[in-house]
């Protein structure tokens, strides 16, 4: 894998004439993030060398790479899940492609379910912490030191700078947002009402099918994460009503501009 993410470093380094140092991966809907990228090189991933392909609705697969609010930045139009069919490694790839390329900071977004009852559909959440529930990790196997060490610390696996930048981002936009603790599933089922209830007994406030993977491996390779979800429905047993993958196109299409403003705000002010 080390070899493998060396050459697509290699081939998308060649593309570009930047040196990008912000990696954004843009969940199920957020992808029109990366359509307000100044000067923009755009790479499918299918053209990447060892580049796995995106398969879900709302995700386009590619890379676009470019300038915005000032920031050198490399964002994922679309990211990989484990319920694809992916192993961890693939999932997590992209995360160490970046690390090759030079970036050191990394957003990564989510379409959420919400469990906290005090959630609506439409909040921005900013991830304080996650739990693991896909009965795996992508640093399972030998671990490569020139990666990172075989037990890394996750203890801080959301930067709190990065955090309280976001809070105080948030308060200068009037945007309401939300904090609270995301829990990574492997899907691609919804969940039951009775693990939702479970789930909040563990202390979740949201639920996904994905992030997690990617979070252990950047914290892994030394980057500092912001990890930002947004709420687009809420789950099992909550509302009575059934889940549906439009549903979380909808909201996120509603929230679009909340979610551009933000994000943008964040990059616009990022502290050293």
């Amino acid at each position: 894998m080390t070899k493998q993410s060396k050459e697509a470093a290699s081939f998308i380094q060649g593309k570009i004439n930047i040196e990008p140092t912000v990696g954004l991966i843009l969940g199920s809907g957020l992808g029109v993030l990366a359509d307000e990228i100044e000067n923009p090189v755009t790479i499918p991933y299918n053209e990447i060398p060892h580049f796995p392909e995106s398969t879900v609705s709302g995700h386009k697969g590619q890379l676009v790479v470019g300038q915005l609010q000032g920031r050198q930045v490399l964002a994922m139009q679309g990211r990989f899940h484990y319920y694809e069919g992916y192993d961890m490694k693939q999932v997590t790839f992209p995360v160490r492609v970046m690390k090759e390329i030079g970036v050191e900071t990394l957003f990564v977004t989510n379409a959420a379910g919400g469990i906290n009852k005090d959630f609506d559909p439409g909040n921005l959440m900013v991830i304080t912490d996650h739990i693991n529930n896909m009965g795996n990790n992508p640093l399972m196997g030998a671990n490569d030191d020139d990666w990172g060490p075989r037990f890394p610390d996750m203890s801080e696996a959301y930067d709190r700078t990065l955090i309280q930048h976001a809070e105080q981002s948030a308060e200068r936009l009037n945007l309401q947002l939300r904090k609270g603790v995301y829990v990574g599933n492997t899907g691609p089922a919804y969940e039951t009402g009775a693990e939702i209830r479970m789930l909040r007994i563990l202390g979740g406030d949201a639920v996904g099918m994905s992030t997690v993977p990617e979070v252990i491996a950047a914290n892994h390779a030394g980057m500092r994460v912001l990890g930002i979800s947004c709420i687009s429905n809420m789950a099992a047993g909550i509302l009575d009503q059934p889940l549906t993958h439009d549903e979380v196109i909808e909201t996120t299409a509603r929230v679009r501009e909340d979610f551009l403003g933000f994000v943008k705000e964040l990059l616009k002010t990022l502290p050293a």
